[in-house]
C-alpha cells in the first residue's frame, strides 16, 4: 500500500488496515500464523479491488436519504454463503425475490428502496463456541467456508488460509454476475446510478486477515476503502468499541454497520457510536437491532433515544432473525415466523417511540424453496423441517416467508 500511515477519520490516532493486529480480536480464525497465511494475504493484496471508492461514496449517499426517511433499507440473503460457483440462473432466482420485496415496500410507502445483498462475501460466521460435536466426536466449529469446511470430519474442519483466495474468487464470480445484470436492465426499484451492480453488496467483517489486503488507499477520495465490499458490518460478539474489528471498520471510508443487541446499554451504544461515526455524518452508520421478539418493546428505544440525542443519524435496521432462533423437536434450528414477524412490528413501534425513523430490515433468506423456518402462510410445521433444511449454519426464510415478513413490516410502517 502507498503510505504505512494516515489520519483517521476521527482524528485521533493515526489508522493503517493493519493497525488491528495489535488489538484484542473475539472471534479469531484459528489458522497459524505461517508461509500459508503470509502467501494468501500477498495474493490478495495483489487482486483487483471488488468494490470501487466511488460505489461505497454512492452508497452513503443514498443511506443519507434513509437516514432523513427518504428511502428504505432491505437487506437480505445467506446466513453463511457456500463456496457453490454462482449461476446466471441463480443470481436471477435472488435478483427476482429482490425486485418483489422492493415493489412491495416501495409502492406501500412511496419510497425508494435501497437493496442490498449478504452476497459476494458472507463466507464467515461466528460460533459460540470453538468446538463442537458432530457425532460423538469433538472437532472445530464450522466457522463459514472462509475458513473450513462445514464436512464432519477433523481434516475438513481444520483452518486453512487459502480458503480466503478461494472466498475471493467466488466473491468475484458473483459480482461479475451482478453487474451483468445491471447492464442488461436489471436493477432494483430505487437503485440510482448507471454503472452499479443490480445489488449493493455487504458481508460481516470477522476475518480481518481477508479485509486488510483488500482495504486501498484511494487518493481522489483520500481516504482507505475496504473493496471487499460496500458495507460491512461487526455482529454482535466483536462490537467492543476497543476491540479489533470495530477499530478496523473506524477507519474505513465505507458506510459501516454493526448488531445491537439485548444486553447492550444506552452507554454502549453511544460510545459505539462515536467510534464508527465521529463526524456524526448521516449515511455512515448503520444499527442493526437483533433483540427478540419478547425484548425489543422494552430494550431498543432508550438505545435509538441515545443515539438520536448524541447526534448521529442512524439507519436502524430490524434482524427479526437472530433472536428468535430456538431447537425443533426435530433437532434442527429454525425461526418461527410469529417470532419473526412480532419482532419487525415492535421494532417500528420502538424506533418512533425513540424520536426515529425505521430503516428497514435485515434478513437471512433465499429464494430456494427451502424448510427451515415454520409457520407463515406456506403452513411449514417443525415436522416440515428435513425435507428441504438446507443452510450451511442457520435457518433462512423461503420466498413465501420473506414476502410475507416485509408486507407485515410494510404495513406497520405504513400506520405511522
Amino acid at each position: 500500500m502507498r503510505e504505512l500511515t494516515v489520519t483517521s477519520l476521527h482524528g485521533r490516532a493515526p489508522w493503517h488496515p493493519a493497525r488491528w493486529r495489535g488489538l484484542p480480536a473475539g472471534q479469531p480464525p484459528g489458522w497459524p500464523y505461517d508461509d500459508r497465511l503470509r502467501q494468501a494475504h500477498a495474493q490478495l493484496a495483489a487482486r483487483s479491488a471488488l468494490v470501487t471508492a466511488e460505489e461505497v461514496l454512492t452508497l452513503r449517499r443514498r443511506l443519507a436519504e434513509v437516514a432523513y426517511g427518504r428511502g428504505m433499507v432491505i437487506q437480505m440473503g445467506d446466513c453463511a454463503e457456500p463456496f457453490a460457483p454462482a449461476t446466471p440462473a441463480g443470481i436471477g432466482r435472488t435478483l427476482e425475490l429482490f425486485r418483489d420485496v422492493s415493489r412491495v415496500v416501495g409502492e406501500r410507502l412511496a419510497l425508494p428502496v435501497l437493496t442490498v445483498g449478504r452476497i459476494a462475501g458472507q463466507f464467515a460466521k461466528p460460533r459460540s463456541s470453538p468446538t463442537e460435536e458432530v457425532d460423538g466426536v469433538r472437532m472445530p466449529a464450522f466457522r463459514g467456508f472462509l475458513v473450513n469446511d462445514m464436512a464432519p470430519d477433523a481434516t475438513a474442519r481444520r483452518p486453512d488460509p487459502r480458503r480466503m483466495l478461494w472466498g475471493y474468487e467466488h466473491a468475484a464470480r458473483t459480482l461479475f454476475l451482478l453487474r451483468r445484470a445491471a447492464d442488461e436492465g436489471l436493477p432494483m426499484r430505487g437503485h440510482w446510478g448507471d454503472g452499479l451492480p443490480a445489488l449493493w453488496t455487504s458481508h460481516e467483517s470477522l476475518v480481518l486477515d481477508y479485509e486488510e489486503p483488500l482495504t486501498r488507499w484511494d487518493a481522489e477520495a483520500q481516504g482507505w476503502v475496504l473493496t471487499s465490499t460496500h458495507l460491512p458490518w461487526t455482529g454482535e460478539r466483536t462490537r467492543h468499541p476497543d476491540g479489533a474489528h470495530v477499530r478496523f471498520l473506524a477507519g474505513l471510508l465505507n458506510p459501516v454497520g454493526c448488531k445491537v443487541g439485548p444486553g447492550m446499554s444506552p452507554e454502549e451504544v453511544v460510545r459505539l457510536a462515536a467510534t464508527l461515526d465521529p463526524e456524526r455524518r448521516p449515511g455512515r452508520l448503520v444499527l442493526i437491532s437483533r433483540m427478540g421478539a419478547d425484548r425489543i418493546e422494552d430494550r431498543l428505544t432508550p438505545l435509538v433515544e441515545a443515539v438520536r440525542a448524541a447526534g448521529h443519524a442512524a439507519v436502524w435496521l430490524c434482524d427479526p432473525m437472530h433472536g428468535n432462533t430456538v431447537r425443533a423437536a426435530t433437532g434442527h434450528k429454525t425461526r418461527h415466523m410469529r417470532a419473526v414477524v412480532a419482532e419487525s412490528e415492535a421494532f417500528v413501534r420502538a424506533v418512533c417511540r425513540g424520536g426515529a425513523r425505521p430503516g428497514g430490515l435485515h434478513l437471512e433468506s433465499t429464494a430456494e424453496p427451502v424448510t427451515e423456518c415454520v409457520g407463515g402462510r406456506c403452513g411449514i410445521s417443525e415436522n416440515d423441517l428435513p425435507f428441504a433444511y438446507r443452510s450451511a449454519c442457520d435457518p433462512r426464510l423461503n420466498a413465501d416467508q420473506t414476502m410475507e415478513t416485509v408486507e407485515r413490516f410494510a404495513e406497520q410502517l405504513a400506520r405511522i
